[in-house]
């Protein structure tokens, strides 16, 4: 009986591992395409766009870097490190102050921010709009980074409060004894504590900043500020006839987010599961 169900596990292992590997195929089919077609020529793509490129050429990549891609590069990389620390910087401040402080009405003032995640970004396009027009924002790059703050505060603050809870306030205490202040227990204590959080939200919000494209083109217009997204659409205009340096692109685009994820993969995992189980 007992070898019976041992031979049972074993092909239900085996028929999982099959069908995981399964999945990866179809996952990293559409990546294998891009990355061999972006090797090769025009015509080799639309002959036959399975096969091997007969010369490899990664000048596509550079004449991809050279025709743009580097000023939209340069915007992502701007415009995601300063709404990233804006973000981190705000979110982690409201959910010390709402974990650690019982003030009045702190429990509406955490509804009240999760409120955000709530509201549509497409509901909120007119208004906002109107205020970056009023505020002389619009077609700058505040534009982008300003609504990308707001609504990630909502998110971030909601993951960042349920680990903080999590964290024993002995330690806290221990450090008052020693003569800390609050701003002190908090770049002493719970910063280093919670960088597997904090790499987590960092990652998720690097995503949703460095692909977003509603809130760019909307709010944006002139080609030199430009992010990845938005100006991959005006560099696909300015290839119609060269897809291969098209498809370099946005290869080279993509690459920052899965190397940041390859490196972080750890921290992001162990961030949201403690944080989520804890809190």
């Amino acid at each position: 009986m007992k070898h019976s169900w041992n031979s049972h596990v074993t092909v239900l292992k085996i028929l999982l591992h099959c069908f995981l590997i399964f999945l990866v195929c179809i996952i990293l089919f559409p990546v294998m395409w891009l990355v061999l077609n972006s090797l090769k020529t025009n015509q080799e793509m639309f002959i036959n766009s399975l096969a091997l490129p007969q010369k490899w050429l990664f000048a596509n990549y550079v004449t991809a870097w050279n025709k743009g891609l580097f000023s939209y590069f340069k915007n992502s990389l701007l415009v995601s490190g300063v709404s990233l620390v804006l973000i981190l910087f705000i979110s982690s401040f409201l959910a010390y102050g709402l974990t650690r402080f019982q003030l009045p009405g702190s429990n509406f003032f955490f509804i009240l921010i999760l409120g955000g995640m709530a509201l549509s970004e497409q509901v909120a396009l007119v208004p906002l709009y109107k205020i970056l027009q009023s505020f002389k924002l619009y077609n700058t790059q505040w534009a982008i980074i300003l609504p990308y703050v707001a609504f990630r505060i909502p998110f971030t603050m909601f993951l960042l409060r349920s680990y903080f809870i999590s964290i024993p306030k002995e330690l806290e205490e221990a450090a008052i004894v020693d003569g800390c202040n609050s701003l002190q227990r908090f770049f002493m204590i719970i910063v280093p504590v919670s960088k597997p959080v904090l790499a987590s939200c960092a990652i998720v919000n690097l995503n949703f900043v460095w692909n977003e494209f509603l809130f760019a083109n909307v709010f944006l217009e002139s080609k030199s500020i430009m992010t990845i997204p938005l100006g991959l659409m005006a560099f696909q205009g300015d290839l119609k006839s060269d897809y291969v340096v098209m498809l370099a692109g946005i290869l080279i685009a993509s690459v920052p987010m899965v190397c940041l994820f390859l490196c972080m993969q750890k921290q992001f995992v162990r961030g949201l599961t403690q944080g989520a189980v804890k809190g």
